[in-house]
């Protein structure tokens, strides 16, 4: 016995899911943000982290360095291909199509920015970016020392400087 819903799918065309009409039904500013939503869960998934039961950090070893590989670390490059199939919730020719896939795509890359941007740094992890106290090796900071005899008396740099 088919369900009201699974009826309506299956005189429509469509493939009887249940989920189907109700899709259809939806605002598309919601399926948007459905779209961008799960376009940038599922590509901050494969590229970022291990997966269930560790399931994407075996997908990744098996790819290797190959283009594939090289696919999985990159959460940009796969928002593109995530959000190919996800637009056609959203259009209803090409043009619109293309659109939407750019749309979702970019909706995606700005949630991963921020996602980025909100997580806590490890400053232990991240380079010194300035020196500590005397650690000043730097040629544009000092060109000259001072004499130990007369510190008033300063000796002459070791670059060359414009001739004359």
């Amino acid at each position: 016995m088919i369900s009201e819903v699974g009826a309506a799918g299956l005189r429509a065309g469509g493939s009887g899911l249940p989920c189907e009409p109700i899709m259809n039904d939806w605002s598309p500013w919601f399926r948007l943000t459905l779209s961008v939503l799960a376009t940038w869960r599922v590509s901050h998934l494969i590229a970022s982290e291990d997966g269930p039961f560790d399931v994407i950090v075996r997908l990744r070893q098996r790819a290797g360095d190959g283009v594939l590989g090289k696919l999985m670390d990159c959460p940009y490059c796969l928002s593109l291909w995530i959000a190919a199939p996800l637009a056609l919730l959203l259009a209803d020719g090409a043009v619109a199509w293309c659109v939407a896939w750019l749309a979702i795509s970019g909706g995606a890359l700005l949630l991963e920015k921020l996602s980025r941007s909100a997580t806590p740094r490890n400053p232990a992890a991240e380079p010194m970016i300035f020196p500590l106290p005397g650690d000043y090796d730097d040629v544009m900071l000092r060109t000259e020392t001072r004499d130990a005899v007369d510190p008033d008396r300063p000796v002459p740099s070791t670059h060359a400087g414009p001739r004359a």
